[in-house]
């Protein structure tokens, strides 16, 4: 089995930054693509950020110049440096593993963490 867990979130004010982890756990070889995710309140889940094993970037154009999506493959883990929060940043937070190599030869797709509130007050 594959575990992601969060972690960071909180309460700031806008114009703040938090930083934002994600570790995955089992028995993992590898990871192609870690994901950040939001869903606010009545709205969709959304993708915010993602990254492959190899560092290529993909971010939402609302968090373009403002978040920040990084990785440590040997520690499995993702983060997300989010700056200048504004309030349309809150949400709820997950972390998604794509492409999961385990110790055993198998390949999995769509591990999702359990989520991490962002509040951002104005």
């Amino acid at each position: 089995q594959v575990h992601l867990v969060e972690s960071g979130g909180g309460l700031v004010q806008a114009g703040e930054s938090l930083r934002l982890s994600c570790a995955a756990s089992g028995s993992i070889f590898g990871i192609n693509v870690m994901s950040w995710y939001r869903q606010a309140p009545g709205k969709q889940r959304e993708l915010v950020a993602a990254i492959t094993s190899g560092g290529t970037t993909n971010y939402a154009d609302s968090v373009k110049g403002r978040f920040t999506i990084s990785r440590d493959n040997a520690k499995n883990t993702v983060y997300l440096q989010m700056n200048s929060l504004k309030s349309e940043d809150t949400a709820v937070y997950y972390c998604r593993a794509d492409g999961v190599e385990t110790t055993w030869g198998t390949r999995t797709y769509g591990h999702w963490g359990q989520g991490t509130q962002v509040t951002v007050s104005s």
